[in-house]
Parts: structure tokens; sequence; C-alpha cells
């Protein structure tokens, strides 16, 4: 974000006008510029975020034990500047975020929360520059499908088009694929560049982690040995409700997983089942290209997807279905087919 365009944004939101709020179709990654992707901001700590959308726009919001801040609403209140979505916070820093928070809990009215459940969500983070997948990164995953234990992480992409929120639907009735299955899955979300990092460095890097659901329609994957087609399409790529900071997280590879269809559980493992876990990722995939602030990484699926049944047992998802994904720590991500 360069600094005409952050000054902007910060004055609106202590003005109270309506631009506090991002633009649902802006570009986060595109109003940064490369300049300001070179800069190390201090990282937001200690915080769950999330992004609110208010009528065209996102807005930040914090989950707190007294329900979510809205955080622009906060920031007139207190007569300051705040970032204005998860996408500002990831790209530029804490800015005063976590002293904000603290002054809200501390001695702000009950006016600046927000019930969740009247909260409708946007993505966790809404234009990340990549967003990459881990494929067969599960062993007992690798082994219910008939594949080889990957010796190095398997690579594949989705676009930003694919981006969908907590609550959302994938609307697969419009799609030309018919073998539709879930892939609930553990999302890294960067919050440094980092170019050809080491193991040992690696989760520095990472601002925070959130659940994720990488959807895919089997027929048009297995077309042919690049699998994006069938993982890129629109809505596919659910995440969220939160991006939970890296500190709150601890250890991202021993956090429980689930999976569940209309109420049942289809997928229930551990991130230890991974075959390479999210410092090695982070590390292999720094060295191939560098990584921003902002990207995301889906790192696998654990056993259960509907693909690994025998064959006669695949009973492929439709319209009506209903998908959570939980991981420990992180929350649950709810969304529907239609």
């Amino acid at each position: 974000m360069n600094k005409n365009r952050r000054t902007f944004l910060k004055t609106t939101v202590a003005a109270g006008t309506v631009a506090a709020a991002s633009p649902l179709a802006s570009s986060p990654a595109q109003a940064a510029g490369q300049g300001a992707r070179l800069e190390s901001p201090a990282m937001a700590r200690s915080l769950t975020l999330l992004n609110m959308r208010q009528g065209n726009r996102y807005a930040l919001g914090v989950k707190t034990d007294k329900g979510v801040l809205d955080v622009a609403r906060a920031a007139r209140a207190f007569k300051t500047t705040a970032p204005v979505t998860t996408d500002d916070v990831v790209q530029n820093g804490d800015q005063g975020l976590g002293a904000l928070v603290a002054q809200a809990l501390a001695k702000g009215p009950q006016g600046l929360y927000i019930d969740e459940a009247r909260v409708q969500y946007g993505p966790c983070i809404t234009n990340p520059e990549k967003i990459l997948c881990v494929g067969l990164n599960y062993a007992r995953h690798a082994k219910e499908t008939n594949n080889p234990i990957p010796k190095l992480p398997i690579l594949f992409n989705k676009f930003n088009n694919a981006l969908n929120a907590h609550k959302g639907t994938v609307r697969i009735s419009s799609m030309a694929a018919e073998k539709f299955d879930y892939e609930s899955e553990l999302v890294i979300v960067m919050g440094r560049r980092a170019t050809n990092v080491s193991e040992a460095e690696a989760l520095s890097y990472v601002f925070g982690y959130a659940t994720g659901n990488d959807f895919t329609a089997r027929d048009w994957q297995m077309r042919s040995s690049q699998w994006m087609i069938g993982k890129t399409m629109d809505g596919s790529g659910l995440v969220g409700p939160y991006l939970v900071s890296s500190d709150l997280v601890g250890d991202p590879n021993n956090l429980k997983i689930e999976g569940l269809v209309n109420g049942e559980v289809r997928q229930s493992s551990n991130t230890n089942d991974m075959v390479f876990n999210c410092a090695r990722i982070v590390s292999y995939t720094s060295k191939l290209m560098t990584l921003q602030p902002g990207d995301i990484i889906y790192t696998g699926t654990p056993e259960g997807v509907i693909s690994g049944y025998p064959k006669d047992k695949q009973v492929w998802l439709k319209p009506g279905d209903k998908l959570v994904t939980r991981i420990e720590k992180l929350g649950s991500l709810e969304f529907s087919l239609v």
C-alpha cells in the first residue's frame, strides 16, 4: 500500500467515512506496490482477525470475548487510526491495532462490538498474490488413494476467483463436472517476504493460520497430469472464518483436523500426519519463488476424501450438501453446495 493510499484510508477511518472499509473488488497487493513489499513491518500478534462484509466492502473485525470488535468503529471512538482489513494488517503490520484492541476491551462501550451471529464473513484473506496448494501431503491420504509418499512437496495452484468465505456457497449446479469432493486443510498465511529461507527460520515468516477447504472436481482434476483445472473453480478456495496469528496457534503440526458432510464426520486426523510439515513447505517453496505477505498455502488434506473410497462406495457431493471443516484453535469453516 503506497504512503498516500495508506494515509487516505487511515484518515477516513478516523473521520468515520465509508472509505474506512476496503472495497470488495479492491487490490491490496496492487495498491501496496513492489517497493512496499520489501518492508518488514512488525507483525500483529495475539489476535484473531476476520473480514466482515459491509455492503460492497470488507471491514476488519477482531474476535474477542465481548463479541467481534468493529475496528473502524473503535478507531472512530478513540479518535485514532487503524488498519482496514486483514490484508492491510498482513501487508503493513500492526499499525496500532493491538493497542486499540486492548483499549477497547478495557474501556470501550458494548456498541463497538457486533454479535458474531450477525456477521457476514468475507474470506479471511481477500487478495493474495499467490494461492499455493500441496498435494498428497498426509501419509494416510496418499495410502488411501494408492499413491506413493511424495519425495518432495507436490505443488499446484488456485487463483483469486476461487476465494470463498465461511457460510459461503459453491455453485456446483452451474459447473459441467460431476465428481465433487471435499479436502479439509490447514492454511498458512505468509506475513513476511520470504526468499530462500531455511526450515529453522521458516515459521518466523508466517503471519498466521486459517481453516480451509480445497474443494475439488475430481473428474476435471484427472483430465491431465496438471491438477489445476479441477482445483480453481469459482468459489472452490474456502478459507476462514478467522485468521489466527501464529503465536496463538503454537505448533501448526499438532492440530486436530476434521471434515463433516451433512453432520457426518468424514475426515478425522491430525496435522502431525503431514509428510512435509509447515516449516518444510515454506522453506521449500521459498527456494522456488519469493513468497509475499498475504500469500496463502493450502497444506494438504488428510484421509477420508471420497476419491479414497472403493469405487462402489464413492457417492459424490451434490447440491444441498452442507460441509464443515474444523481445526483445533482455528475454528469451524461452514459452507453449502447449490
